[in-house]
């Protein structure tokens, strides 16, 4: 439960993107070929900023600790115009804002990315941990793989700043086959693994083993994103299941970004297990009916009426 004296109920620290989306395309080109875009938006991407802006559009208090270049000020403008705190943004003059050119064409998808300025966020948030400048917060979630030869220096030095951990790493191979994970993981207060990242490091395909795995592995607390079958959790020792409304998808990016959102938005609120994983599976569908990573989430009063016609 979030601690009132704090002024934050969440920083949300993660690697920041401006995604540049074109679609509209004749053709897919060959190499030495140009094609033109029809239709192009532009608009702040990343895990990080989907759910920032998710928690922040369910009424919780929280912001961003990112980095960004001298050329920033676009994407700062649009987490603060979503209602996020911006203060915990580092600008490093030497590299420009990270971004990636989205290619979407009828059948496929291409994405080409440059890091930018998020090469030097590990040892941003390292600092910022190590400052005491994450205090304000009551929690702090971790939405990429930190290093796992320092992971567990990081996640103490996080709690001496008096805040809860969580973390989604999304699909990262090598992380999530490292052995190293069975010292890390217990360390956390939740895990936000979807099925394909929870398989990988399991070894298991059905939800029930693969979080019998994680609870005899001693990790106590795990949300496991099921796609449209909705998502199963653990806590401590307990396994339940909650399927989602039923929506007409139009675009799925970001969707397991809002269904963290969601959960941290109910569960920093001092809502029970179940209501926690209702809330999350609410706020994932409902962000797949808009185009983007949070268009879709719901406010704190579409939320809280779903939650009573849900069931």
């Amino acid at each position: 439960m979030r601690d009132p004296s704090k002024p934050l109920d969440a920083i949300v620290a993660g690697e920041l993107y401006t995604d540049l989306i074109l679609s509209g395309f004749d053709f897919w080109p060959q190499p030495g070929q140009e094609a033109f875009a029809k239709k192009f938006h532009r608009e702040v991407g990343g895990g990080a900023s989907n759910t920032a802006c998710g928690m922040a559009r369910l009424g919780s208090a929280v912001s961003v600790l990112g980095v960004v270049g001298d050329d920033g000020d676009w994407l700062v403008r649009q987490l603060a115009q979503k209602g996020v705190a911006t203060s915990h943004i580092i600008c490093d003059p030497a590299e420009p804002t990270a971004f990636t050119v989205a290619i979407s064409m009828t059948e496929e998808r291409s994405f080409l990315t440059y890091p930018g300025a998020n090469r030097s966020f590990p040892a941003a948030l390292t600092r910022s941990a190590a400052a005491k400048c994450l205090a304000e917060a009551a929690h702090v979630h971790l939405a990429f793989p930190p290093d796992l030869s320092t992971a567990a220096k990081l996640l103490t030095s996080i709690r001496a700043n008096g805040c809860t951990v969580s973390l989604d790493v999304g699909w990262h191979e090598h992380w999530l086959r490292d052995a190293r994970l069975r010292e890390i993981l217990p360390l956390l207060d939740l895990f936000f693994p979807n099925e394909s990242e929870a398989h990988c490091i399991a070894g298991e395909t059905d939800p029930e083993r693969i979080l019998h795995w994680f609870s005899a592995a001693g990790i106590r607390r795990v949300a496991l994103k099921l796609g449209a079958r909705g998502a199963a959790l653990l806590w401590d020792g307990e396994i339940r299941f909650d399927t989602p409304p039923r929506v007409r998808p139009v675009d799925t990016t970001g969707a397991g970004d809002s269904f963290n959102a969601g959960f941290l938005h109910s569960w920093l609120r001092g809502e029970p297990p179940h209501t926690c994983l209702r809330t999350a599976n609410i706020c994932g569908a409902l962000s797949t009916e808009a185009y983007g990573g949070v268009a879709g989430v719901p406010d704190a009063g579409r939320l809280q009426q779903l939650l009573e016609t849900h069931s």
